[in-house]
């Protein structure tokens, strides 16, 4: 496949022509809620590619400027600049009625939303499209897809990286090169509707601390508090709410803001309410104490268990506990392994089968052996069955399952009714190797004109695979380290990507630590929803930052709407250290059929290092079951 050009020209893009504002922010920290922009430029672009306008400042945040080693602007540098409100209302004029424009658009999104609302005003953004996003999409043949290494592949000059001005020039040329490979390929754009964020969430707040010690399980009748306990409260209390709260915390318990089955104790002066909280309670058999006495057991809280004094989880599956399931569904909940009959589903407690070994710590893994070996097969047509078997043909024989054309893709299966595909037509014209069926028998590959260049090809892991974090530097993992799911374009339904902050027990500290579109981070932002779109969301995780209680992070998967993984098709994911890295591992988890919640991948402890795991185990219940079984006391 050819390169794109980078000339400003765009007027033969019709399907692809929009009013753009292309925006690059340098912020203090990585934290919308909490740090500040310290510099911000914006560019905008016509529909014909040519540039109209351009703005760009520094910004004095009143805060220390954080990493100066990383953007230069120390804090003498911005003293005597504007406050972001002293120039919001200029950036938002630049920004109104355009598509908003960055690479991995929803950090710089997201911190002008912060801003914006900081300032009390409106952020006049209705659709973001993400340059990130829309390359992963378009597959270049690039290490990675890092903007330096995108401008370098597209010819695009690059003078100065981070600084604001010329990472939004830069990215101008970026972004015109990559519309144009997505004209090549017939590509859909990854636009993202943005709803107003002008709410209070959006405002600053402290985070909140993890309780260092492990809960011990319910209080008993008679006995003592034990620090780590989880204790809610519900309805009016003599005291402060607030100081209730701050007492219990200082006692070393966990004072959560819901009731699950693992809740310790629940807090009330009327124990046969009505509220949600005292309802779960009787449901779940939870202790229920009135204020009197909690405040009597607070002089006397017995020393817990530390986190950091407990012994590695084992390294199995994590799967939602069966004993907090949706009222609705059956007291132990049946997970399914994609495609697996009803007979061979193992029960959730037992022991998995051994996963597939993964490399020695701080190496890359060895890549599989295998005639198709380096190579991205994608598969048209085809009953279900036939195409999840023609895909796992391909993984077992070394290669990646494609499940969206791109430039990546190196061969075309066509089965019965593949010929019917829209993409087949743009197949042709880009000269890549069709075959049938008969094929996957025994491959033999031939290169299509202008593929000969292709990136290192990520780890394949099969459902159930691990492989080892890689020690940074011989000594410890990556920090950083994100998952990115991606699917073909729907219509008939909305995929969400969430994610669960795992302890011990294989339950969120709080409800907080599960993360979702609606609060896209947790407390102390370790965990974050980095991307979003309608084909991709992407989870990143800070392993460094993650508290000692935290032993596993869950990536799941769950349709909004009556629609099952068995419509939607295959999900495909990539892990690597950071948004724009090169992937360390992928795999393609496929032969759904009625679920509508899938377990994607988990990231857990393993000793001192870190391990990922491809799972693939369905669900037919909704995200609301899922999270209760985590401890997340959520509404459907």
């Amino acid at each position: 496949m050819s390169l794109a050009s980078t000339a400003s020209d765009l007027s033969d893009l019709r399907d692809y022509a929009f009013e753009w504002a292309l925006v690059d922010v340098e912020t203090s920290g990585l934290v919308p809620r909490r740090d500040r922009v310290l510099s911000v430029a914006v560019v905008t672009l016509g529909p014909d590619g040519g540039q109209t306008g351009e703005f760009s400042t520094l910004l004095n945040p009143g805060c220390d400027p954080g990493p100066v080693h990383v953007h230069g602007l120390t804090a003498e540098r911005l003293r005597g600049a504007p406050d972001f409100g002293q120039v919001a209302e200029r950036i938002g004029a630049l920004l109104e009625g355009r598509v908003l424009v960055a690479h991995n658009a929803q950090f710089d999104y997201d911190f002008l939303a912060h801003e914006f609302a900081r300032a009390r005003l409106r952020l006049p953004v209705a659709r973001r499209l993400c340059t990130l996003a829309l390359n992963r999409r378009v597959d270049p043949p690039t290490d990675d897809l890092r903007l330096g290494t995108l401008a370098a592949h597209y010819g695009v000059p690059q003078v100065q990286a981070h600084d604001a001005l010329d990472d939004t020039r830069v990215l101008a040329g970026v972004l015109r090169a990559s519309l144009r490979e997505a004209a090549q390929l017939d590509l859909p754009l990854p636009l993202v509707a943005c709803p107003p964020r002008q709410d209070p969430r959006f405002a600053p707040k402290p985070p909140k601390t993890p309780c260092a010690f492990r809960n011990p399980g319910r209080l008993t009748a008679g006995g003592p508090l034990v620090q780590g306990m989880k204790i809610a409260v519900t309805g009016e209390t003599r005291t402060a709410r607030a100081d209730l709260v701050l007492r219990g915390v200082a006692a070393g318990l966990n004072m959560v803001g819901s009731v699950s089955g693992h809740t310790s104790a629940l807090v009330t002066n009327d124990p046969s309410g009505d509220s949600a909280k005292a309802r779960r309670a009787r449901a779940e058999g939870v202790a229920v104490i009135d204020e009197s006495a909690f405040l009597r057991l607070l002089g006397d809280v017995r020393p817990g268990t530390s986190h950091e004094g407990t012994a590695p989880a084992p390294a199995t599956a994590t799967t939602p506990s069966p004993s907090s399931p949706a009222p609705s569904l059956p007291a132990v909940p049946t997970p399914r392994g994609p495609g697996a009959s009803e007979a061979a589903v193992p029960d959730v407690r037992a022991e998995p089968a051994p996963a597939a070994p993964g490399p020695k710590p701080g190496k890359r893994p060895a890549k599989p052996r295998g005639p198709l070996s380096g190579r991205r097969v994608l598969v048209l047509g085809g009953t279900h069955p036939d195409a999840v078997a023609a895909r796992t043909r391909v993984v077992e024989l070394g290669g990646a399952a494609a499940i969206n054309l791109s430039a990546g893709v190196t061969d075309v299966v066509v089965l019965d009714g593949g010929h019917a595909d829209r993409r087949l037509p743009r197949i042709t014209a880009l000269l890549l190797p069709t075959y049938d069926a008969a094929w996957l028998v025994a491959p033999v590959v031939t290169e299509a004109p202008g593929t000969g260049h292709r990136r290192a090809a990520a780890h394949v892991l099969p459902r159930g695979g691990v492989v080892d974090l890689p020690l940074r530097d011989g000594r410890e993992p990556a920090h950083r380290w994100t998952v990115t799911a991606s699917w073909a374009q729907q219509t008939a339904c909305e995929i969400d990507v969430v994610a669960f902050v795992l302890d011990e027990d294989g339950q969120v500290s709080f409800d907080e630590d599960f993360v979702f579109y609606g609060a896209p981070e947790n407390p102390g932002g370790t965990v974050r929803l980095l991307s979003d779109g309608p084909t991709e969301q992407t989870v990143g995780v800070d392993l460094a930052g993650l508290p000692p209680a935290a032993r596993k992070v869950v990536v799941a998967a769950a349709i909004d709407g009556s629609p099952t993984f068995g419509d939607v098709g295959a999900l495909h994911i990539v892990s690597g250290p950071g948004s724009s890295a090169a992937a360390l591992a992928q795999a393609t988890l496929d032969a759904a059929t009625t679920e509508r919640t899938m377990l994607l991948a988990e990231i857990y402890r393993r000793g001192q290092s870190w391990r990922l795991r491809a799972v693939g185990q369905g669900y037919d219940h909704g995200l609301g079951a899922l999270a209760r079984g985590y401890g997340v006391d959520v509404a459907d």
